[in-house]
Parts: structure tokens; sequence; C-alpha cells
């Protein structure tokens, strides 16, 4: 990655702290070392974060609640999420409130930098416009509109529908593989890359929380099926097109 992409490591553990933001230094990013909150509101509005490394357990405002912050704002800043707390509820509840990704304590270095390169290369374009050279792919079906370039997804009503830049990877490799029985290593692996562990149950987690915001609410899922022993099938015709 180049020198001016900024990632905020945000830990109220010094000792961790610097370990961290000294690994993203060695590997060319500009890491910036945040103690808690406060820290990372001075360096937001003095400087672009392109990523932050966040823990969840924090003196003062926790992480949870930075995220849902950062999440809503103009910008959503992408998140990974660091903590030691490793069980499946705090894993759900982190990305719920919005984190790209999730790394339980302890890790490892070169885990820990490779979700970096992978939530980087997922929301590459959150600060900057398409290239020229690539023009957008519209996907629509039953009514949804998903934008390849600007990364939108709007509603039936033209609304736009707020998606993490996890959320949009797995919706994208669902509109452009319908009708198709995925299984989870092959989401895994065009969502995010080799940066996925063994039996990682991320994908079950986003593919739930499209279906709340695709409102697919039937019992079974109509849009996002299930395929017992085999994955999961995006069901609708999918009608692609230049924008």
């Amino acid at each position: 990655m180049k020198q001016e992409t900024l990632i905020a490591v945000v830990e109220d553990d010094t000792e961790i702290r610097t370990l961290v933001a000294g690994l993203l230094s060695r590997e060319g990013f500009e890491a910036v070392p945040c103690n808690g909150a406060a820290e990372l509101d001075r360096l937001a509005e003095r400087r672009r974060v392109d990523l932050i490394v966040l823990d969840l357990m924090l003196a003062g405002e926790d992480g949870l609640s930075i995220c849902r912050r950062y999440r809503s704002g103009p910008v959503a800043i992408p998140i990974l999420m660091v903590t030691a707390k490793g069980d499946d509820l705090d894993r759900i509840v982190g990305l719920e409130v919005g984190a790209d990704d999730y790394l339980p304590k302890p890790f490892n270095p070169r885990e820990l930098v490779a979700r970096v390169r992978a939530i980087l290369r997922r929301t590459r374009d959150v600060h900057q416009p398409p290239a020229a050279a690539a023009p957008p792919e519209i996907f629509q079906f039953c009514g949804w509109r998903l934008n390849s370039a600007s990364r939108e997804l709007r509603d039936p009503e033209g609304k736009l529908v707020d998606l993490t830049g996890a959320e949009f990877d797995m919706l994208m490799a669902l509109v452009t593989h319908p009708q198709r029985v995925l299984n989870r290593d092959q989401l895994l692996d065009w969502t995010r890359g080799r940066s996925a562990a063994p039996f990682d149950r991320t994908v079950d987690v986003q593919l739930s929380r499209l279906r709340r915001k695709l409102g697919d609410n039937s019992k079974p899922p109509s849009v996002i099926k299930t395929i017992r022993g085999g994955g999961y099938l995006f069901s609708p015709q999918v009608q692609r097109e230049r924008g």
C-alpha cells in the first residue's frame, strides 16, 4: 500500500498499541496510535483516515459505540475490530454495528496485516471517484438496483440502503453469480480472499444482515436461500446494464 494510506490504531493498552502501530508502519502504512475515542476524533478532524483498527474494550467510550458513530458518519470509514473477546456473540455484535471484519486476540501479526490489506482492497473506492476507464455496471433484481462503481444499493422506491464494505462485496458476489449454489469457501474467497480463517462464520453473519436489509424476512428466506449441505443461492433473475 502507498504511504498515504492512514490507519488509526485505537487501543488503550500502551504495549499493544505500540506493537500494532509499529507492525503496520513496517508494512508501509502510516499508522497513528490513539489511546481512545478523543484522540481518534482529533485525528479524524485533521486527516482523512482510511481504516480504523479498533479495540472493543476501551476505557471511556467503548469500541462498539465508536464503531456505530463512525459507520453512521458522512463517510463510512472501514473498521477492523480487534478484541480479547473472541466468542461468536461478540463477533456478531461487532459486525452488526458495522465493523468490516473481526479479529480476536491473541492474533498472528501476519493475519492482522492480511486482513487490513483485504479490507483496504475491498474499500479502495470509499474516498475516490470511480476511474473513467471503468464504466459502472448496474445490477437490477426485484426492483432493487446495485451500482458497482458508486457501491450504492437502492430499494424499489429509490431509497439508498446503507451497506458496509463487506456487505457490498457479499452482495456483488451473489448478483454476479445468480441462481447458482455458492458454498461458504467460494464466498469467503471472493469477498475476503486469503485473509479468511478456517471455519470462518462471517459469511453467515453477513448474509443474515443482507437478508434483513433486502427485506428477505420470509421463513425460509426467498431471496438468499440456504441450500442444505450445499451453501447459498441468490434466487432472483438479475439484469446487468452499463451505467
